[in-house]
C-alpha cells in the first residue's frame, strides 16, 4: 500500500496531523526562545529602551544569582507570586543581553552549602515562624573584582526592581567613581570654625558626596569644567562671572549632566553686610535657566498651608503653622521617577516656585508639587520684624493650584549666549540636556532632616529623607545615560475591578432585605432565650410554651435558608462570571485553537489530493 493510500485513512490523517504538529513544536519552540509579546495595559513583561540598551552594551559576561528560598515561600502566596516575577524579568533581561547577562536561580536549602554561601555574600536571612531561614536577594559578579549584592528584595519595593538591577549590572562595570564637580555659594565644606575654635566637619551632605563620589571642588572663578566630569553640582549659586556662567552653558551643551539648587532666600548664606539685616539672599543662573526651559521668580516665595511646619515663637506660647516652612510627604513626591519614589518626608523653607517656560524644546518633569491650596507671597516679608506665623497666614491667597518646587529637565537646549563665537563654540546641545533643579537650598542643610550625633565622631540621625533625596539625585544624574532615563515599573498585581464591582453591586441590592433577616433573627434568639430560660418560678415548659419553642425554631431555621439563599443569589453573578472564564480558558481557547489546527490540516491534504500530478 502506498504513502497516500495509506493517508487516505482518517485515523492515519489524525495521527500524521499530530505527529506533524509535534515536529513544529520541536522545532519552532527553540527558534522562538525568547519572543515574546506583551499584552498587559502597562507593558508590565516588556523592559525600557534603556535597560535593553544597558544590556546589549555589556562588555564582558556578568553573573546574576539569585537566592530564593521556593519551598519555604510557599506559604506566602504573594511572595512567591513576586519571586515568579523577578525571575520572569531575569530570563528577559538575560535574552536581551546577547548572552552577556547569565542568570542563575538558587534554592538554598536549610543547612546546606548554598545556604552557607549566601550568608557568607551578605545576603539578609529572615527568620520563618516554623524554623528556618528565608532568602531572597540577588549577588552579581563579573570575572574580575568580586561580588556586589542585593541584600533582600522587598515585595513593597517591586516599582525599583528594574532599576536596582539595571544599577547592579552599571556598578559592576568599570570601577571608577563618578567624578563629581561641586560649585557652593553656602559653607558646605569642611572648615575652621573660629566660634569653636576647632575644625568643622561641613554639611553631612557634603560628607556623602565625598565619601561615595569623587568630589572636586570648583574655584570661585571657574572658566572651564573638565571634560571627565560626570555630574555638575550647583548649590545656590550667585555673583558668578558671565565667563562661569558661559562654561556652565557649554558643559550642558556638550551632555554634561547638572544638578542645581537655587533659592529665592537662602537663610543659611553668609552675611555679606552686616547692616543688611535679614534681607533675602536670592540665586542667580544668569540666562542659563531660562535657556533650559524653566521660568522662576526669586522675588516670590511658596506658601502652602496643607504642608506647613508648627512653630514656637515665644516660650511657653502655642505653636502656629509656619506656611513658608514646609514638609512634603509621599503624596507630594513624584512617584514615578526613582529620586523621589518612596521617600517618607522632605523639609524644606522659603522655596521657590518652577514653571515649564513657554515654548521651550525641554521636557518639563514635576518631582516635587505643592497642593492645590498653596500660593505665593513676596520674598521681602520674609526679611520684616513683622513676619510672625500669624501674619504670614493672614497675607496668604490661595489661587493657582499645585506649583512645583523641583523638577527634570531633558531634551534639546541652545546655547544662552548666542553672542559669543570661537574655537570650540556650540550654539545647541550635542546630546540632550539632562538636569534636575530644586527651588530650595535650605532642605541641605543639617537642621533640616538630621540630629546632632550623640559623641564625637558618631553618626547623625535623620528624621527626614533630604539626605537620601541629594544621594539619589547625585547618583542617578552621575550615571549611565540609559540608567537615568529609567523610572519605576508598573507594580504587577493588580485588583480584580469587574469582580469587585460585582460584589459591591450585589451587596448594594440585597443589603435591606439581609438587614431585615437579620434583625428578626436576632429577634427570635431573643425570644428563645426567654422562654428557654423560664418565666417566674416554673421549673418546666408547659404545652403551649413548647409549641411556641418549636414555632420559633422552626422560623429561625426558615430565615437561616432565607439568609443562606440571599447570599447565593448575590454571588450568582460572580460565580456566573467564573463559570465563564474557567470555560473560556479551559474549553473554549483550546477548542478553538485545535480547531484551527485540524481545519489547516484539512485543507492542506485536500489540496495535496486535488493538486494535478
Amino acid at each position: 500500500m502506498t504513502a497516500p493510500t495509506l493517508l487516505r485513512h482518517p485515523l492515519l490523517r489524525l495521527l500524521a496531523l499530530v505527529a506533524g504538529l509535534l515536529l513544529v513544536l520541536g522545532l519552532g519552540l527553540p527558534l522562538l526562545r525568547g519572543v515574546q509579546l506583551d499584552l498587559t495595559a502597562a507593558r508590565e513583561h516588556t523592559l525600557a529602551p534603556a535597560t535593553v540598551a544597558l544590556l546589549q552594551g555589556i562588555d564582558e559576561p556578568i553573573t546574576l544569582r539569585l537566592f530564593f528560598s521556593a519551598r519555604a515561600a510557599r506559604d506566602f502566596p504573594q511572595v512567591q507570586a513576586y519571586g515568579q516575577r523577578v525571575q520572569e524579568l531575569l530570563r528577559t533581561m538575560a535574552a536581551r543581553s546577547d548572552g552577556r547577562l547569565i542568570v542563575e536561580v538558587i534554592d538554598p536549602e536549610p543547612f546546606s552549602e548554598d545556604e552557607d554561601r549566601a550568608l557568607a555574600l551578605g545576603l539578609t536571612a529572615v527568620p520563618l515562624p516554623a524554623g528556618g531561614q528565608f532568602f531572597f536577594g540577588i549577588v552579581g559578579s563579573n570575572r574580575i573584582d568580586g561580588e556586589l549584592p542585593i541584600p533582600f528584595l522587598e515585595p513593597g519595593r517591586e516599582a525599583f526592581l528594574e532599576y536596582n538591577l539595571t544599577r547592579l549590572i552599571t556598578a559592576l562595570g568599570p570601577a571608577e567613581r563618578p567624578v563629581v564637580a561641586l560649585w557652593s555659594g553656602l559653607p558646605m565644606a569642611p572648615a575652621f570654625d573660629p566660634a569653636a575654635g576647632a575644625p568643622a566637619p561641613g554639611w553631612v551632605v557634603d560628607q556623602q558626596i565625598r565619601e561615595l563620589f569623587d568630589l572636586r571642588r570648583l574655584d570661585p572663578g571657574f572658566v572651564t569644567i573638565d571634560a571627565e566630569v560626570d555630574l555638575l553640582l550647583l548649590v545656590h549659586p550667585r555673583e558668578l562671572s558671565e565667563d562661569s556662567l558661559y562654561a556652565i552653558d557649554q558643559f550642558a551643551l556638550r551632555g554634561g549632566r547638572v544638578l542645581v539648587f537655587v533659592d529665592p532666600d537662602a537663610e543659611h548664606q553668609p552675611i555679606d553686610d552686616p547692616f543688611a539685616g535679614n534681607a533675602p539672599q536670592p540665586s542667580d543662573l544668569g540666562p542659563l535657566l531660562a535657556a533650559w526651559g524653566v521660568d522662576w521668580d526669586p522675588d516670590r516665595v511658596l506658601a502652602d498651608p496643607a504642608h506647613a511646619l508648627p512653630v514656637q515663637t515665644r516660650e511657653g506660647g502655642p505653636q502656629e503653622p509656619l506656611v513658608t516652612l514646609l514638609e512634603f510627604g509621599p503624596a507630594a513626591l513624584s512617584q514615578t521617577d526613582v529620586v523621589t519614589a518612596q521617600l517618607e518626608r522632605i523639609n524644606l523653607s522659603s522655596v521657590g516656585v518652577l514653571r515649564p517656560r513657554e515654548g521651550a524644546s525641554t521636557r518639563f518633569e514635576p518631582l516635587i508639587s505643592s497642593s492645590a491650596q498653596s500660593g505665593e507671597l513676596p520674598v521681602g516679608v520674609l526679611g520684616t520684624a513683622g513676619a510672625t506665623p500669624a501674619m504670614l497666614l493672614r497675607a496668604f491667597r490661595a489661587e493657582g493650584g499645585p506649583r512645583v518646587v523641583a523638577a527634570r529637565l531633558s531634551g534639546p537646549v541652545r546655547s544662552a549666549f548666542p553672542e559669543r563665537s570661537g574655537a570650540g563654540h556650540l550654539e545647541s546641545s550635542q546630546r540632550e540636556l539632562q538636569a534636575i533643579v530644586f527651588a530650595d537650598t535650605d532642605l541641605l542643610a543639617d537642621s533640616f532632616w538630621t540630629e546632632p550625633a550623640l559623641m564625637p565622631g558618631g553618626f547623625a540621625q535623620p528624621f527626614a529623607n533630604n539626605g537620601d533625596l541629594l544621594y539619589n539625585a547625585v547618583e542617578n544624574l552621575s550615571g549611565k545615560a540609559d540608567l537615568i532615563a529609567l523610572r519605576t515599573r508598573t507594580v504587577a498585581t493588580r485588583p480584580f475591578h469587574r469582580v469587585e464591582a460585582l460584589r459591591r453591586q450585589a451587596e448594594q441590592a440585597g443589603l435591606a432585605r439581609q438587614q431585615v433577616l437579620e434583625q428578626r433573627l436576632s429577634e427570635l434568639e431573643r425570644e428563645l432565650r426567654v422562654l428557654q430560660d423560664g418565666e417566674g418560678d416554673t421549673p418546666t415548659l408547659g404545652t403551649e410554651q413548647q409549641a411556641q419553642v418549636r414555632g420559633f425554631l422552626a422560623e429561625k431555621a426558615e430565615v437561616r435558608r432565607d439568609l443562606r439563599e440571599l447570599q447565593r443569589q448575590l454571588n450568582a453573578d460572580i460565580d456566573a462570571l467564573e463559570a465563564r472564564l474557567k470555560l473560556l480558558t479551559i474549553a473554549v481557547l483550546p477548542g478553538l485553537l485545535a480547531l484551527a489546527f485540524a481545519v489547516g490540516g484539512l485543507w492542506r491534504l485536500r489540496r495535496r489530493r486535488h493538486a494535478p500530478v
